[in-house]
């Protein structure tokens, strides 16, 4: 039986799951401004209309905010839980690209690697839905009209 947590009804397991994905995503956020950014301009899709430098600015900007998030509003956790699984999902055509196009990047240098890297990415979703209690407070969520669902 879980130990069930200060923050909203969530088990120990669970505040330490989002603390730790918020960790996670500062510094994920913070490697794509400095020294992993390279790496992650290589992954962007070439379909994509936008600069790769852009994109990756951008998306380690809002890595940033979301891990931020992940630790310090606990009381908004479902709605971040949601938004960080959506970023995971928007970010995924990234490492199709990377197993498409066999990008070299992170260490991921066979076939193999970058598959093992397509399947957890739908477990990060999982993790973000999970850590927060989001799918399983999804009613919770206040609707366009400002009324509970």
């Amino acid at each position: 039986m879980s130990e069930v947590s200060a923050f909203g009804g969530l088990s120990r397991r669970q505040t330490i799951g989002r603390v730790i994905l918020g960790l996670f995503l500062l510094f994920t956020g913070i490697s794509h401004l400095t020294f992993g950014r390279e790496e992650f301009i290589a992954q962007v899709p070439d379909w994509l209309p936008l600069s790769g430098d852009l994109v990756v600015v951008g998306s380690g900007v809002v890595e940033l905010a979301l891990g931020a998030s992940l630790i310090a509003l606990p009381r908004h956790r479902v709605a971040v839980g949601w938004i960080v699984a959506a970023f995971f999902v928007a970010i995924f055509p990234g490492n199709i690209s990377q197993y498409v196009n066999q990008v070299d990047a992170f260490g991921l240098t066979s076939d193999g690697a970058r598959a093992a890297r397509l399947v957890l990415q739908p477990l990060l979703v999982l993790w973000a839905l999970w850590s927060t209690g989001a799918w399983r407070d999804r009613r919770t969520l206040v609707s366009v009209r400002g009324r509970p669902r």
